[in-house]
Parts: C-alpha cells; structure tokens; sequence
C-alpha cells in the first residue's frame, strides 16, 4: 500500500500565531494546540506548526500549492491572503498554468493558481 499524506508541517518561530493566521486563510480552525506544536485542521490535508530556535535562512525547500475556488478565482484569493497579511512574492506563468508565490506573515511561500 502506497503512502498518503496526513499532514504538512512548518518549521516555525511562534507556532500558536502562525497556526491562527493560516485557519483563517484557510477557513479551517485550530484542531490541536501542544504548545510548541499546533495542528490546523485543513482540507484535504492538516498543516502542523512546530517551534524551532533557529530562523529560515533563504528559500523554502518544500512547498504547499494551493487552488483558489471557481468563485473567488486566483485574483480575488491572492487579494484576501494580501489583506490577512500574506504577501506577493512573484507571479509565473506558462502556456496553461498561471500562479502568484506569496510568502505568509513568517515568511513561509506557497503558491495559489
């Protein structure tokens, strides 16, 4: 039997604030709080936040990609995330797939198309 994912975690400095900021950006809510780790419970997968003494030091390694939904579109989702704090990093595109890079308030990037 093949692995299947449960969870995406993130190594981070303050796990309970960058826990709350991605329940709302995901409209998910905080399912588990162990203090130094924090779970969101997230379709289709949960995001796990853990504390860790030392900074992010240059780009991500590992990524989430997001899809905004039909009604909202890429636009509109990437201008929410802006207004909850998220940033834009960069914008690509190629023939049949556009997306924006944004980076959470910690600085984490994920990409939404």
């Amino acid at each position: 039997m093949p692995l299947s994912a449960a969870m995406i975690t993130v190594d981070c400095a303050e796990p309970h604030e960058l826990a709350q900021w991605w329940a709302t950006a995901l409209g998910g809510e905080i399912a588990q709080d162990y203090g130094d780790f924090v779970i969101v419970a997230a379709e289709p997968l949960a995001l796990g936040f853990q504390r860790v003494a030392e900074a992010r030091q240059g780009k991500n390694r590992v990524h989430v990609d997001f899809t905004a939904a039909p009604d909202t579109g890429m636009g509109g989702e990437v201008q929410r995330l802006v207004a909850l704090g998220a940033s834009v990093v960069a914008e690509h595109s190629v023939p049949g797939l556009t997306w924006t890079v944004l980076q959470d308030p910690a600085g984490n990037e994920f990409c939404v198309r």
